[in-house]
């Protein structure tokens, strides 16, 4: 498995070039950055030899669709979804990934059948380029209510809901802190194949009680209580090869330097990819 940061967590980091020179020196080996802004700022080939130049391939980008409001914004965004994919293309990147909020204002059952068929139109023009699409189940409880109406929170049930979408490039962003406030075991991911999930992301979680735990309040990867140990260990034994990436949600930014910030970040890497046996 691969090594990935994204700039959740990092402090001030000013740039994309900053970004990647810091997690160049701390020993990251991917990073999630947006492949439009990159061709842009460099051009194709420069965007691809400064990705080079510090080692690091691009793991996912960001579905730039708003597909959770209405029809004319959620239309508005097509295009920018065909050049995010073929920026994404040009530089390597096969993944592209979105969260799922687990309640929302809309009436479910409706919402339900709009996002499947808008997700089945991004994961249809994704695939023309070569690009998976992950969904992301989102688990703390505080979420569940702060909308309306319940929506998906589960990992059973966005799998349930990828099989309805129907499209072969559609699967799983897997992010520990969900897999922990969903109360899920190891076992879980053992049923899972390893083409079910497009991308992982992982942090740690405060010893509170499970109900407390807060979307906006992660910690480093083994300060806190999450088994970070097991959950790399059967991702390894079910086959899955790809980025497992730092994503750190914090109520306030922090203060440290970034340098620090990636150092503490590593060293964390370091601890439980060494408990799990993987070093």
């Amino acid at each position: 498995m691969l090594r990935g940061l994204t700039r959740a967590g990092l402090g001030a980091v000013t740039s994309d070039e900053q970004f990647m020179q810091l997690a160049s020196a701390g020993g990251f080996q991917t990073v999630d950055l947006d492949a439009r802004a990159l061709i842009e700022r460099y051009g194709a080939e420069g965007a691809a030899e400064q990705l080079a130049e510090y080692g690091l391939r691009l793991a996912s980008i960001d579905l730039p669709v708003e597909w959770r409001t209405d029809e004319e914004t959620f239309r508005a965004g097509l295009p920018a979804l065909t050049e995010a994919a073929a920026a994404a293309h040009r530089l390597g990147c096969t993944r592209c990934c979105t969260y799922v909020l687990p309640s929302t204002d809309q009436n479910s059952a409706h919402f339900m059948v709009l996002a499947t068929r808008r997700l089945r139109i991004c994961a249809q023009i994704l695939g023309a380029y070569g690009i998976r699409l992950g969904l992301e189940f989102v688990g703390p409880h505080h979420l569940r209510t702060a909308w309306k109406n319940p929506f998906i929170w589960g990992m059973q049930e966005t799998l349930d809901w990828i099989e309805a979408i129907g499209e072969p490039n559609v699967g799983l962003l897997l992010d520990a802190y969900h897999w922990y406030t969903n109360e899920l075991h190891i076992s879980d991911i053992e049923r899972l194949r390893p083409e079910q999930i497009v991308h992982v992301h992982l942090n740690d979680a405060r010893d509170v009680p499970l109900e407390q735990v807060l979307d906006n309040d992660r910690l480093y990867p083994g300060e806190g209580v999450i088994d970070l140990a097991g959950f790399l260990r059967v991702l390894h034994a079910i086959g899955y090869e790809a980025s497992v990436t730092q994503e750190i949600l914090t109520p306030s930014a922090p203060t440290e330097e970034p340098e620090r910030l990636v150092q503490r970040s590593r060293e964390g890497y370091d601890r439980v990819f060494a408990a799990a046996g993987l070093l």
